[in-house]
């Protein structure tokens, strides 16, 4: 095999040294070639297949926008293509987005509902035409129902009748449609989510119509029955109107005792009580309103109300005068016959007279205005209790001194809130809720005490515990500055005995060494040989250097002395 391979080497090896320079320039230009074909195919073939979201473009950017949003909520990945197609990853995913799509309402209106199913038209017959269509219809209707997270099966019927002649003749299109939820899934009972799923039949199916969709569980019960709902969702719209109102209260009290806290102090505002009654119901109100014509306007200058209003503002007017002068003629009817005037009309006849009739024509032009309302919630009334204790104050006597009631405890004196402070809390509780007296609302602000013995009676027990600790530490430093009094005087003494008992001693000794040097004096005197023993000696030497010492260095002696004295 070796051999082979050699001698293939060598063979190409003598082509090469053959070929000339042309012939070795078209081989690398075949081999770039295939090499840059390799490249495009693995590319090419590597470039991830998408499947179109749906199969017209979105031109819409708002609504586009809002599609893309969604998918990116779901860690869909979509590509948009220049002409405004969406695509996603594979079929499956399309089918699950689309059916979420359907059920939140946000498929544009230009999107055509067949476009949805990929479904291929062939056949030979009507007949199985029409039975082709139905079931792809019903399939993919059933695809969609199962790409939802919450459908663990699926089961759609659908009734498609044939067109007839007449509209009174024409059978409705129905759908049947079974659903098994899966475990945790609140599809049952979410509403939101049932209506998604009947909009996307209706969507799908031509002719549909929600009276015409029914939709149940597993267990058989139908679950698009909105009407038999209408009592448990009007409790939860109950329960979230009792919820805002709540809030509301909340919010009011929470405004109102900071305002007022921060006046008077938290520990004096302690109870407020605000109740709202709202009226949740809807009002709508249409009419016709007539206003007067406002010729000047209100000066914001002036204290009071200069503006000028009128009822009416003439635009043009008509004046018509008529008068008449001439016999009266009577008709009597047909000639040859008695007339059937009355008398008073009778006697009248031919008389000469004068009329004259003057009328005036005016157009007159007031404000009209032509209004809609709804109005809902509105708040009927409110209402605000608070109350605000007054001031304590502790007593003192002339000294300064807490005055102490025979029980121990400390005198204390009431100060209510004065009558100004109360309105001007009122009046700021009436701005901070929107106080309007038409509508009922009511705002009381009240000075009550509240209940302070445990409180008192805390602050007097630590009061008396302060006094005793005070008076046991002032005892116990006058026993400890005693006893430090004792021992100095003690100390003293005791020093000064001992000063005295060695000064004595000193002239004890003086005393009998004078009366040696007197007695050796004596004896030189009279030519008596002394003898000194060797104590006498020692001590005559020691007084000699002491002395010396203190004649040669007097400053030593002196600081030496100065450390006894200092010492004694």
């Amino acid at each position: 095999m070796n051999e082979k391979l050699k001698k293939l080497i060598e063979s190409a090896k003598g082509l090469w040294t053959k070929w000339s320079i042309v012939q070795k320039i078209i081989l690398f230009g075949i081999l770039a070639a295939v090499v840059v074909v390799l490249i495009f195919v693995t590319r090419l073939s590597a470039t991830p297949t998408t499947v179109p979201l749906f199969n017209v473009a979105i031109t819409d950017t708002a609504v586009r926008d809002d599609i893309l949003y969604r998918l990116s909520e779901e860690n869909v990945e979509a590509h948009v293509s220049s002409d405004g197609v969406i695509s996603v990853e594979d079929q499956a995913t399309a089918r699950r987005m689309r059916s979420i799509l359907f059920q939140e309402d946000l498929v544009p209106n230009n999107i055509d509902p067949w476009a949805l199913f990929d479904v291929e038209r062939w056949t030979i017959t009507d007949f199985e035409r029409n039975v082709n269509f139905q079931r792809s219809i019903t399939q993919m209707v059933t695809q969609h129902i199962e790409a939802l997270d919450d459908v663990d099966d699926a089961n759609v019927t659908l009734t498609l009748p044939d067109a007839a002649l007449f509209a009174e003749d024409q059978n409705p299109t129905t759908a049947s449609v079974i659903i098994t939820p899966k475990p945790g899934s609140d599809i049952t009972t979410n509403k939101k989510k049932i209506l998604g799923i009947q909009k996307l039949l209706i969507t799908a199916v031509e002719g549909l119509t929600a009276e015409n969709v029914v939709i149940s569980d597993h267990t058989g019960i139908i679950i698009n029955d909105f009407e038999g709902m209408e009592a448990s969702e009007r409790v939860d719209i109950i329960a979230k109107e009792q919820k805002w109102v709540r809030e509301q209260e909340a919010y009011y009290s929470a405004q109102v005792l900071k305002s007022l806290q921060g006046i008077f102090g938290k520990d004096r505002v302690r109870d407020l009580n605000v109740k709202i009654d709202m009226d949740m119901s809807k009002d709508i109100q249409s009419g016709t309103e007539y206003t007067p014509i406002e010729i000047k306007a209100d000066n914001p200058d002036t204290p009071y109300d200069d503006s000028e209003y009128r009822d009416y503002l003439p635009i043009s007017s008509e004046t018509i005068t008529r008068r008449w002068t001439g016999t009266a003629l009577t008709p009597e009817g047909p000639a040859g016959t008695e007339g059937h005037n009355p008398p008073v009309y009778s006697d009248m006849s031919n008389l000469y007279g004068t009329s004259e009739e003057t009328g005036v024509k005016q157009n007159n032009v007031i404000n009209t205005m032509e209004y809609h309302r709804e109005k809902s919630p509105t708040i009927d009334k409110i209402s605000v209790s608070v109350n605000i204790d007054g001031v304590w104050k502790k007593k003192y006597d002339e000294k300064g001194k807490l005055l102490i009631s025979p029980n121990g405890e400390i005198e204390r004196e009431y100060i209510p809130v004065d009558p100004a402070d109360l309105a001007a809390a009122t009046e700021l509780v009436q701005n901070a809720i929107g106080f309007n007296r038409a509508r009922g609302d009511s705002v009381t602000v009240q000075n009550i005490r509240y209940d302070r013995t445990e409180q008192f009676a805390e602050e007097s027990m630590a009061f008396m515990r302060s006094r005793q600790q005070k008076t046991t530490i002032l005892i116990s430093i006058a026993g400890v500055a005693a006893i430090l009094v004792a021992f100095m005087v003690i100390r003293l003494i005791s020093r000064s005995i001992e000063r005295r008992r060695r000064l004595k001693q000193e002239e004890l000794l003086r005393q009998s060494q004078l009366e040696r040097e007197k007695t050796i004096w004596e004896a030189e005197q009279a030519g008596m040989e002394v003898t000194m023993s060797v104590e006498e000696r020692r001590r005559a030497e020691l007084q000699e250097n002491a002395v010396s010492m203190a004649k040669e260095h007097p400053e030593d002696v002196a600081m030496l002395i100065r450390t006894w004295l200092m010492e004694e």
